[in-house]
């Protein structure tokens, strides 16, 4: 009877855990209300001698993982661009730095990125060269400005309600903040097509993104989530902790914040 009675314990302790065990609870950038709310693993030590009960402790991990997330989240990294939560016109990142692999073709403008993320690219296109691809950006940070003539031109020639599928309106794209990217390769011209994932960069980046901080922003299946059609050409930086888990659990950015940290 008693060991079950401590059982019970333990159990009801699992489940009342997050109502004693502290959580980073700080707000995004870009007026996001979503919280941080990193959620730890946890370990029952303690024989329960003399009545005494259970200690209930956060492993060294889960402790790890947190304290990344919120020097992540401290960061920016985690800022939420969407249909949802625009940034202002004026809104321009102060540490925008020259990638180094890029269409020559495309506006200078748009070969910058966020430090953090720009080094991060360069490591994705060189590791991804090594191994036999080619990946490089075709444009990156968009200023609102930019945004506001590209939208334009793409609801002149499609309609906005098609141009709302794959375009953002002006203060809505994730690129203002710099820390997103439309990237290609040869195979398919250096072009932005669905078809880039049927090629080995492709796949590739698919694949491997997560191992440089980046997600597949806009995953296939999820653009009633997102707002956006699918892009196996648009990544975001995230940072490497949340790019993996991302990765593995098949979230978007926007099912991650809310369910995951």
């Amino acid at each position: 009877m008693k060991q079950q009675t401590w059982t019970n314990y333990i159990i009801v302790a699992l489940l009342t855990t997050q109502l004693f065990i502290g959580y980073l609870g700080i707000p995004l950038m870009s007026g996001s209300r979503f919280s941080v709310d990193c959620k730890p693993d946890i370990i029952i030590v303690g024989e329960n001698e003399g009545g005494k009960p259970p200690v209930v402790v956060e492993s060294d991990e889960s402790v790890a993982r947190r304290e990344t997330l919120k020097r992540d989240l401290d960061k920016g990294l985690f800022i939420l661009v969407n249909k949802q939560n625009p940034v202002d016109s004026s809104y321009k990142p102060d540490d925008l730095t020259a990638i180094k692999y890029f269409a020559p073709d495309r506006p200078p403008e748009g070969r910058v990125m966020r430090a953090e993320a720009a080094e991060a690219f360069n490591r994705l296109s060189e590791v991804a060269a090594k191994e036999g691809y080619e990946i490089i950006v075709t444009t990156a940070y968009r200023s609102y400005e930019f945004q506001t003539t590209l939208y334009n031109n793409y609801v002149k020639r499609n309609g906005q309600q098609k141009a709302d599928t794959f375009s953002a309106q002006p203060g809505k794209s994730e690129h203002q903040t710099g820390l997103a990217a439309d990237v290609s390769s040869p195979s398919v011209g250096y072009q932005l097509t669905e078809d880039y994932i049927h090629t080995p960069e492709g796949k590739w980046l698919n694949d491997n993104a997560y191992k440089f901080g980046f997600i597949i922003r806009f995953p296939k299946g999820k653009d009633s989530i997102t707002g956006y059609m699918y892009e196996p050409w648009h990544i975001r930086y995230v940072g490497k902790t949340a790019a993996k888990e991302i990765f593995n659990e098949g979230f978007t950015l926007e099912e991650y914040l809310e369910k995951e940290i």
